[in-house]
């Protein structure tokens, strides 16, 4: 596997965001995205000014537009905290207050939400993470988990249909599966795992199915595209327009672009070591923009291809 690091010239949007996530580039310019630790699902203006939309509790912590227009988010129930002297905060523990995790769909324009799953066959879910919504509407999504102090849930992947009908878990167990997407074309899902630092991939056979769903381990489904060497940790991701799976990369502190057949790797590296998702927007959507979230920040920069329209997001 080929490395390489590249230093991109970026723009700061807007600061002052408590561990932002989940970003998702509107129509119009703006950036809808959470901020894990105020709880929130915000809207980020061109101009670096900042809306809270919905105040959601718990631990939002992706979003994606749905085939209602509605912002779905994954909920992972909420941490503990851990704030350094200079302001910088990364999340911790299980808090006291906890209850469970839960998928919730939010009305970008009144703020409005409710809560569509907050279980699967009896088990609740734990720690939901990120989520990507496929051409039939239905959606993919990671539950991580919750740490505590001396031990940590099991992860797991789900499918669910957007009108709250069907809920099914697909692959167990993972290990802190966090960033997933879909390939352009819809045939093969991409899941990263947080501390292994590997991208897996799964054939679909269709909405919600696994071509190769016989064996109840991970390694019986899919294939491991590509792991990282080092201290190195993946987070969110997104999927662009030839098929690369463009991976935030924690610690190093940048978005991984990785070629689909795992022979090539390109570090951006962005100077915050939580650098948690990447979305593409603006014109041909060859502009990337990232969450910096120890340093509570959004920025943008130009990526090499232009990214993957996503499925339920009109643009002009």
């Amino acid at each position: 596997m080929q490395t390489n690091t590249v230093e991109p010239k970026f723009k700061e949007i807007t600061s002052g965001l408590k561990f932002p996530e989940g970003p998702v580039a509107m129509p119009d310019g703006s950036v809808i995205l959470v901020e894990i630790a105020r709880q929130t699902l915000t809207r980020v203006t061109p101009d670096g000014k900042n809306h809270v939309i919905a105040n959601l509790g718990g631990g939002p912590n992706g979003a994606a537009m749905g085939p209602d227009g509605k912002i779905y988010v994954t909920n992972n129930g909420g941490f503990n905290w851990i704030e350094r002297p200079d302001g910088r905060m990364f999340p911790g523990t299980q808090p006291a207050d906890y209850k469970s995790g839960s998928i919730q769909v939010v009305d970008p324009e009144t703020g409005k939400f409710e809560t569509l799953y907050d279980s699967c066959d009896g088990r609740r879910l734990n720690g939901p993470n990120d989520l990507v919504f496929d051409g039939s509407g239905g959606f993919w999504f990671t539950d991580l988990g919750k740490t505590r102090e001396h031990d940590s849930d099991r992860g797991a992947v789900y499918y669910a249909r957007a009108d709250g009908s069907k809920i099914e878990q697909k692959i167990f167990p993972l290990e802190r599966p966090n960033g997933c997407g879909l390939s352009p074309d819809d045939k093969m899902l991409y899941v990263v795992e947080t501390p292994t630092a590997r991208c897996w991939s799964f054939k679909l056979s269709g909405p919600g199915e696994i071509e190769s769903a016989n064996g109840p381990y991970r390694g019986e489904k899919g294939r491991v595209v590509v792991g990282l060497g080092g201290y190195q940790m993946f987070d969110s991701l997104a999927v662009d327009g030839e098929g690369h799976i463009c991976v935030a990369t924690l610690i190093t502190g940048a978005v991984s672009d990785i070629w689909p057949d795992g022979s090539r790797v390109d570090q951006f590296k962005l100077p915050d070591p939580m650098v948690t998702n990447v979305c593409f927007g603006g014109k041909d959507l060859r502009t990337a923009y990232a969450t910096l979230s120890m340093t509570g920040k959004l920025v943008s920069f130009e990526w090499p291809r232009a990214g993957h329209a996503l499925k339920h997001l009109n643009r002009p």
